[in-house]
């Protein structure tokens, strides 16, 4: 492995290690994320550059999937788990040669400026709402997610955001908006972390606040974090994973062929039996849940 991506797997390790290595981290997965490009070319040409959001990184998920693709293909995957944002700003940059986000309107947008040549969708699960188990703001009775942050906001209850232009994050500003409320606008009990999702829930335990998270993180970080769910199943709260193939027309350095064979992987049956199965013996229940092999939406 390349001393960059070296860098990345320490970064993640630094993320794991809490709020303080922040400096750090940040430090690391800029030489993670600069040299992505030029540490392709390093490598052996059996290998693929994933750029992901963290959620299916602090699940686990990844380190379940990704060696039995190797053991099938022989292909390496070196995954940089970054955040939605940044996953989309390395596929726009050609940084690499496929992504792994949720955050439908941003990966729509690559798709018509032809930055990806295909998108297809992989599985889902929903978002939800947590809080302390005392519920002050009342969360658990309100009728919808929309009437929850009007709760939490009017009362100035404590609120984590990762603020960090993640998929969660621009999924949480929507919620605001539909809500009337300023996204932008701070409050006194609002934090924003700048961090990913395990690190944000981590926070929010800590100062007993309220946060956004996707299931699958919430539920491996929910024993550390002492928060509960407080919001039911609704169509505003679904979050669906998709694959996007950075487009080799447009960056000659992308192994689209890799890339092609991970994302047919990705919607093939034993990466859809891993998805369906993974967390159900720890937590009763799995972290995702996948979805009916679908065509791949080819740019326009």
């Amino acid at each position: 492995m390349s001393r960059r991506f070296f860098a990345a797997d320490r970064a993640r390790d630094t993320l794991r290690r809490g709020p303080a290595a922040l400096g750090l981290l940040l430090a690391l997965l800029l030489v993670a994320v600069a040299g992505a490009a030029s540490a392709r070319a390093e490598d052996s040409p059996r290998s693929v550059l994933l750029a992901t959001t963290t959620s299916v990184q602090d699940s686990g998920l990844l380190e379940v999937l990704l060696p039995v693709f190797r053991e099938q293909t022989g292909i390496r995957v070196q995954a940089v788990a970054v955040g939605t944002g940044a996953a989309l700003r390395m596929g726009t940059e050609g940084n690499a040669d496929l992504l792994l986000t949720h955050a439908p309107e941003a990966e729509k947008t690559l798709l018509r400026e032809g930055v990806v040549s295909e998108r297809v969708e992989i599985m889902e699960n929903y978002f939800v709402l947590a809080g302390p188990s005392d519920d002050p703001a009342g969360v658990a009775q309100a009728s919808g997610v929309k009437e929850a942050l009007r709760a939490i906001r009017d009362q100035e209850q404590p609120f984590v955001s990762r603020g960090d232009d993640s998929g969660t994050h621009k999924r949480e500003k929507a919620l605001f908006r539909d809500a009337g409320i300023d996204p932008d606008l701070r409050w006194p009990g609002l934090t924003r972390t700048g961090s990913g999702m395990g690190i944000s829930l981590q926070v929010a335990g800590q100062r007993e606040a309220y946060i956004l998270s996707d299931m699958g993180t919430f539920l491996a970080f929910q024993a550390r974090t002492g928060l509960v769910t407080l919001s039911r199943r609704e169509p505003a709260l679904r979050n669906v994973y998709a694959v996007l193939i950075v487009n080799p027309e447009r960056f000659s350095g992308v192994r689209a062929k890799e890339a092609r064979k991970l994302a047919s992987f990705l919607q093939g049956v034993a990466a859809r039996e891993v998805m369906g199965q993974f967390g159900t013996e720890r937590f009763g229940r799995p972290l995702f849940e996948p979805l009916a092999s679908l065509p791949a939406i080819a740019a326009p």
